[in-house]
């Protein structure tokens, strides 16, 4: 099932059910009108929603529209959790060595997660405004999860039962003003600016054989000012799936229906694949000759995040977004 939330200029949007193919879609306000709602409630609106998605599919629904991703707000447009982790150690490693620091050895069996804001995310063809290219701008193509209510304590075997929605994101960074958030020993807060999601969430099942172990097997796909970035597939060098992300989260804690947990940047061994953030380039570049020479991202640059099936459809609509200056 494909699911998105149109702007209705209210703050959570208007619940659309997208089909297969994202050229069609259709209000549901009869079984839920946002997306917190449904997933509130999702063992008993699911099985009406599917219904409608088979119907919508087969070309029977007389109210379905043209899709346009341009009415799309993020899927959540606001969510009660945010917690975005760095499953893929290797790109750690690799941000350490350039500064030439050893990683400890447990980032390798306990994960890093932080907690981002989650009050207000930014549309996914929304523009990212900033006050100052000084704060280091960047982009992170990266998936989350998006989870129903989650016990405290959940073990890893029984978390994939409670994941019922995956999304991209471009989670946004601001690199140069990082060192100094962790230098104070108390985490992320200001470098780390409102995130955004694609135009659709699919339940894991539209994936086939492609969600396997709690994890997306498809390349994500990134342009930067219109040229290939990046294309490193999700599925690949990840060293904590999503199943383990989200016991991991809940060790302390249950999470709340609409909780997002994100996969961090997306990142292969293989660098011919490229990558899924600047920061990642910048920092091979150091270990090749020294200096970083790609620079951050200015003022009209763009960013694009999508991931293709096998037949090259998009699946789930693209981020696609523009720098711009902040004029408060």
């Amino acid at each position: 099932m494909k699911l998105a939330s149109y702007n209705n200029g209210r703050r959570d949007g208007q619940l659309m059910l997208v089909s297969k193919d994202l050229t069609q879609a259709v209000a549901v306000p009869a079984i839920a009108h946002t997306m917190q709602q449904l997933l509130d409630a999702w063992d008993l609106l699911n099985p009406q929603l599917q219904e409608l998605y088979e119907a919508l599919n087969a070309g029977q629904m007389d109210n379905a529209v043209a899709f346009d991703e341009s009415k799309c707000l993020s899927p959540l447009p606001r969510a009660y959790q945010w917690a975005d982790g760095s499953a893929y150690v290797n790109h750690v490693e690799l941000v350490r060595k350039a500064r030439g620091a050893e990683m400890p050895e447990s980032f390798w069996t306990d994960p890093l997660v932080y907690q981002g804001g989650s009050d207000c995310f930014i549309a996914p063809k929304a523009d990212i405004e900033m006050a100052s290219e000084d704060f280091g701008i960047d982009f992170e193509s990266e998936i989350a999860v998006v989870t129903d209510d989650v016990p405290m304590g959940l073990t890893t075997e029984n978390a994939a039962a409670h994941i019922k929605l995956l999304m991209l994101v471009n989670d946004v960074s601001l690199r140069n003003l990082i060192p100094g958030e962790l230098a104070k020993g108390f985490g992320f807060f200001q470098s780390k600016p409102s995130s955004a999601f694609s135009p659709v969430a699919i339940t894991p099942d539209e994936l086939g054989e492609k969600w396997n172990d709690s994890k997306v097997h498809l390349p994500l796909v990134t342009h930067l000012n219109g040229e290939l970035f990046g294309r490193p597939n999700a599925g690949v060098d990840m060293t904590f799936n999503f199943s383990q992300l989200v016991s991991h989260v809940a060790k302390t804690r249950p999470l709340s229906a609409g909780a997002i947990i994100g996969s961090g940047t997306i990142s292969n061994y293989d660098r011919s694949a490229g990558s899924s953030c600047l920061a990642e380039k910048r920092m091979l570049e150091i270990i090749a000759d020294g200096k970083p020479t790609t620079p951050f991202m200015r003022f009209g640059d763009t960013v694009r995040i999508e991931m293709f099936d096998e037949n090259n459809v998009s699946i789930f609509g693209s981020i696609d977004q523009k720098v711009v200056e902040y004029k408060g």
